[in-house]
């Protein structure tokens, strides 16, 4: 057996610990490891070691070195071209990457703008032009022309509900001559955070009260925005309600003589459970569970938050869908910021504002990246056939970033099932994405943090690979090997009766294999330890108890 060589170096009295460059403690075949790699493992492992024996320097760095030479052997069995293997450490990556591809800063700051968007209500109004989402610029160009105009009539002094009545492509604003249905002339009610699409949500906490909006984008398309009032928000509430359908004076006549019996103590759950047409609440009482403001209808948002009091019950009110009467249950004020912190960080990272991180993040890497688009290569975003070009057409580089080259055809591939926006919009989310993941790819070489939990995991799945090859699979296999190594230790146990402890046997049998295994990986391995740096350890860990 090749013996471990203790290896003496001069240096001066400095701690290794404050030393700027970090020394090699151990070398196995020309291979380096580091004082830090082994005291991290080390140091890790000591909340899960009970014993004084099992946090020795010398045992730990025992089980150290015979856990690089398994991971060394696991490489040169080439574990690491598993198909199993690549797939789990690609999960793992996605997962362990995650943080980094968001602007920390900017998502504390989202998370501060959605306490604030929730701890106050916008009560406002708007006019929507549609848009396609695969818009092309000409027809963009169109819409915002329009509705512009429009914008510029209400400035001049008309009427902004009447506008909306006649021109918002928003079906809510409009009259129904066909049902006799009232539009509600652009007018949305109190809404707060999470209630719109991000942007609407935006523009309507940035709009001062009765200003007219400038036209802002949505998925939907173009819109403006008045902002008629901001207040401090109710939070949530549980409510109850009885619905009758009809509409007629027969249906108002109904629910006025439930409205009696309410007056007169009757019990509203009774009543509910009695009267209401409403399939989902009336057998639970009317209950509807808990909402904001936005949730609900306007003309039933309005009646539910305007009562006070726990209990108190609205006069007959009527919506879209018939007359109702709603009960107050229980209020639920808006929490502190600490107390939401979690659950809102929780609700951006799941909205679609949180691209607006990821775009943060990307918009930083532009300005740290040497990016170059081949103009001559892009020529093929004019192809109106672009998706069926031959791949020998498609090896052009079309973008560069630093020193990575990215070909037509990988933006072909990309494009191939993306048919919701325009090519020369395709084409800017591509390459944002090809930044980021050139970003991914290097966070090896400039995260270290991320590039030691990775190599950890790494080693960890080789490890896992190799036991089950080398000792775990080979020991259930190998019967004469357990029944031999019974006989030899049958001293050791209880029975004669190998079934009677062959589970005992098996870990003790495992033991010994990899006991053998080991001695003989050192047998064929150079091993040499830095006295110097390990006595620097060992002095270390005793002025620290």
């Amino acid at each position: 057996m090749k013996k471990i060589v203790l290896v003496f170096v001069l240096s001066f009295s400095v701690s290794v610990f404050s030393q700027k460059r970090d020394k090699t403690l151990i070398t196995i075949d020309g291979e380096k490891i580091t004082v830090s790699e082994f005291k991290r493992t080390y140091e890790k492992n000591l909340d899960v070691i009970e014993s004084q024996d099992s946090k020795n320097l010398i045992n730990n760095l025992d089980l150290f070195i015979n856990f690089k030479l398994k991971v060394k052997e696991a490489y040169a069995l080439k574990l690491d071209t598993l198909s199993s293997y690549k797939k789990e450490i690609e999960t793992y990556k996605n997962q362990l990457s995650a943080p980094y591809l968001q602007d920390t800063t900017f998502l504390g700051q989202l998370v501060k703008d959605a306490y604030f968007r929730t701890k106050n209500e916008v009560k406002a109004k708007h006019i929507l032009i549609r848009m396609k989402k695969d818009a092309l610029p000409k027809d963009t160009l169109i819409a915002y022309t329009k509705i512009i105009k429009l914008r510029d009539r209400i400035i001049a002094g008309e009427d902004f509900e009447a506008i909306a009545t006649q021109f918002s492509e928003d079906k809510s604003a409009r009259n129904d001559s066909k049902t006799g249905r009232k539009g509600n002339e652009g007018n949305l009610g109190y809404f707060s955070a999470f209630r719109m699409v991000y942007p609407f949500e935006v523009a309507a906490y940035s709009t001062k009260v009765g200003q007219i909006s400038m036209p802002f984008k949505t998925q939907y398309g173009y819109h403006i925005m008045k902002v008629d009032a901001v207040r401090e928000s109710k939070g949530e509430i549980e409510a109850a309600h009885i619905l009758i359908r009809d509409t007629s004076v027969k249906g108002k006549q109904k629910i006025d003589s439930i409205y009696d019996k309410l007056n007169r103590n009757e019990k509203f759950e009774d009543l509910a459970k009695q009267y209401s047409e409403d399939p989902g609440s009336k057998n639970n009482g009317g209950k509807l569970g808990k909402f904001g403001s936005g949730r609900m209808v306007k003309p039933f948002s309005d009646a539910a938050f305007g009562l006070e009091n726990i209990n108190d019950f609205s006069e007959p009110f009527k919506t879209d869908f018939g007359w109702h009467i709603v009960k107050l249950l229980k209020k639920h004020p808006v929490k502190s910021f600490e107390e939401m912190k979690m659950d809102l960080k929780k609700k951006v990272k799941n909205n679609s504002r949180m691209q607006l991180s990821k775009k943060a993040v990307v918009n930083k890497l532009k300005k740290q990246y040497s990016i170059i688009e081949n103009e001559e290569a892009k020529i093929i975003l004019n192809k109106k056939n672009i998706r069926t070009v031959s791949k020998d057409s498609l090896q052009g580089t079309i973008i560069t970033i630093n020193n990575k080259n990215i070909s037509q055809e990988e933006f072909v591939n990309y494009i191939k099932n993306r048919r919701n926006l325009p090519i020369f919009k395709l084409f800017e989310n591509f390459k944002d994405e090809q930044i980021m993941e050139y970003y991914k790819e290097n966070l090896i070489h400039t995260e270290p943090e991320y590039a030691y939990i990775l190599n950890e995991y790494q080693d960890g799945l080789l490890l896992f690979e190799l036991m089950q090859e080398k000792i775990w699979s080979a020991s259930s296999k190998d019967t004469l090997g357990l029944k031999k190594y019974f006989t030899t230790n049958s001293k050791k146990y209880k029975s004669d009766d190998l079934k009677s402890v062959k589970g005992q046997v098996m870990n003790d049998y495992q033991n010994f294999l990899d006991k053998s295994w080991i001695e003989e990986l050192r047998n064929k391995s150079e091993i040499k330890v830095d006295k110097r740096q390990f006595k620097k350890l060992i002095k270390f860990y005793e002025e620290k108890e």
